[in-house]
């Protein structure tokens, strides 16, 4: 047997979008032609269709979970990524589209309406699509972003002309099964049926449908007997018929008190503003079972009563197929009376959309936290750009700063207190946490760095070739000025001077503490020097010199101590000594 069902809950999920490619153009003597990066397909769509050949959502009971196809990635020579196939699925006439909490996000009352219920996501832009003339040749491209993922409630509410209410065991099943082709399940116990019935029936011209609800008790529409699962299929129907047991057994019950308990019920029941309520609907009242002797008297006596109430009052009998033509010929004119009342009120109002670029476009909350106050900005433009960042590539994360600062967050920030270094959270929940500095964009218009990287996002310490050369001639000027200060030093200190360099030392007097070191290192300087000056001498002059006595310096064991002469009356040698004397103690 087909089960009825009339809610169910669907877990959907939206197909992804690609990500953009980043790709070079490659051109023979043309390196780094151009960026060719191609841009990320477009995620699936799910989206909900009317359709009048459906009659149940029994099909998404069994399995709910559905699913659209992810878009494809980005190519290079600018081809992009295949958009994800949307899913469609096709629901009863009827069907009304609920969020988890309650809220009516569409009602699908016509065949054909859509409603997209879960949005595929965006694909990321290429390198091709973001170069500029500030920015060439992108060494990034944009993700794709997720699509939407989650759950949605879909409750059928039974599209029909006329319901059929009453107490359980009334006869409604019968009653349709008699006026129409619906063969419902019928037994003598209450709460036979369980789910609504529909059937259409034929009065002359006019065609319409009776929906058979299940029987309804006291307390129905605070929930009581599955109360609320009955009513709810009653919202949408033009008029009502009282189905009222006259043969019923059970003590306390007769059709007035029944008639009594079933308006209360549906006065109570909430409907929505724009429909008309229950109570204030055309009704009609059938006094059922009359084939019974005692059900025909006492309709004979609750007759008077319902007609002094304001109702018709019909006696039938869906055994004997009594009574059925003129009730059914009676719902045949109130309903076409009142599809000709709807076509004289003229077309709908038509659905106009607006931009949203009036609405505020991000916000920023602070909140508490235990290392100091925490600024989350919110925002479905921050969120998504914070989506299709590549968080690996530093030029991503540059191009994410200059398009937040564009939107105005920075001064934003400045007005909600936000210093330098402050946590800065963009999104709900667990969203993506900053240390948030403040960028200049004029300076970043300017900065060129090498592709996938900003030089405002973790510089680098090494040096640069100009920078290595500053350094260098600074490094050497410094030694150059602390030699002239050692030199103007040595010289004050001993009293010596250049110009009393004529071949020989100075034979001023030394200081003590620079007479050991002149004594020692005094006749090899002035040795040294005199041989340079010779040289760069005979190199101007082509003149033959004679060669200078050859010095004890030249040897390679130090000197006797009758060789060593005083800084006045030392001979140069031709040559500078080979290496530096040796500290032993002996002698020559």
């Amino acid at each position: 047997m087909v089960t009825f069902v009339d809610r169910v809950t669907l877990h959907l999920r939206a197909g992804k979008g690609g990500n953009g490619c980043v790709s070079v153009r490659r051109e023979k003597f043309k390196p780094l032609a151009g960026p060719d990066g191609g841009n990320g397909g477009h995620g699936g769509d799910i989206v909900l269709v009317a359709d009048p050949q459906e009659t149940t959502l029994l099909s998404y009971h069994h399995s709910p979970h559905r699913s659209a196809d992810n878009g494809g990635f980005g190519m290079g020579d600018n081809r992009s990524g295949a958009a994800g196939e949307h899913l469609e699925l096709s629901v009863p006439v009827g069907t009304v589209v609920k969020a988890p909490d309650g809220e009516t996000l569409v009602d699908l009352i016509h065949p054909g309406m859509r409603f997209v219920a879960a949005p595929g996501g965006l694909g990321g832009l290429g390198n091709a699509a973001l170069a500029s003339p500030k920015r060439k040749a992108p060494g990034f491209a944009l993700l794709g972003t997720s699509g939407w993922e989650g759950d949605v409630v879909l409750e059928l509410k039974t599209v029909a002309d006329v319901a059929l209410v009453g107490f359980p065991s009334a006869g409604k099943s019968s009653l349709i099964a008699a006026v129409s082709a619906a063969r419902p399940k019928i037994a003598d116990y209450p709460f036979t049926t369980l789910h609504p019935n529909l059937g259409v029936v034929q009065a002359g011209d006019t065609r319409y449908t009776i929906a058979d609800v299940p029987g309804l008790i006291e307390g129905a529409s605070e929930g009581r007997g599955l109360g609320l699962e009955f009513l709810r299929h009653v919202e949408r129907c033009t008029a009502l018929v009282h189905v009222l047991d006259c043969a019923t057994l059970d003590p306390g019950r007769d059709p007035l008190s029944d008639l009594d308990v079933i308006l209360a019920e549906l006065a109570a029941y909430p409907v929505a503003d724009d429909q008309v309520p229950l109570l204030e609907r055309p009704q009609l009242v059938a006094l059922n079972k009359l084939d019974v002797p005692e059900a025909k008297d006492l309709a004979d006596l609750v007759r008077p009563d319902l007609e002094a109430r304001g109702f018709r009052v019909f006696d039938i009998s869906t055994v004997a197929r009594s009574g059925l033509r003129e009730l059914t010929f009676a719902l045949g004119e109130i309903i076409a009376g009142h599809r000709a009342t709807r076509a004289d009120e003229g077309p709908q109002e038509r659905v106009v959309i607006r931009p949203r670029g009036s609405e505020k476009e991000f916000s920023i909350r602070v909140e508490g936290g235990t290392y100091g106050n925490l600024y989350r900005i919110v925002g479905a433009k921050p969120e998504r750009w914070v989506q299709q960042t590549d968080f690996r590539n530093d030029e991503a994360v540059g191009f994410l700063a200059d398009r937040l600062d564009k939107l105005g967050v920075e001064d934003e920030l400045f007005r909600a207190g936000a210093t330098p270094g402050a946590t800065v959270v963009i999104g709900e929940g667990d969203g993506v946490v900053f240390d948030w500095q403040p960028s200049l964009s004029s300076a970043a218009e300017l900065m060129t760095a090498p592709r996938g990287t900003d030089p405002r996002i973790d510089p680098s310490n090494r040096r640069t070739t100009s920078q290595r050369r500053e350094q260098y001639r600074e490094r050497m000027d410094a030694k150059a000025e602390a030699r002239a200060d050692l030199e103007a030093e040595r010289l004050s200190s001993s009293g010596w001077s250049e110009e009393s360099d004529g071949g020989a030392s100075s034979t001023a007097p030394v200081s003590p503490p620079c007479a050991a070191w002149w004594s020692r290192w005094g006749p090899r300087r002035s040795a040294v020097r005199t041989a340079a000056r010779s040289r760069r001498s005979s190199r101007r002059s082509p003149t033959p010199t004679l060669a200078a006595p050859r010095s004890c310096w030249s040897h390679r064991e130090r000197s006797p101590p009758e060789c060593r002469t005083s800084p006045s009356t030392s001979v140069p040698p031709t040559s500078p000594p080979s290496r530096r004397p040796r500290r032993s103690g002996r002698t020559c």
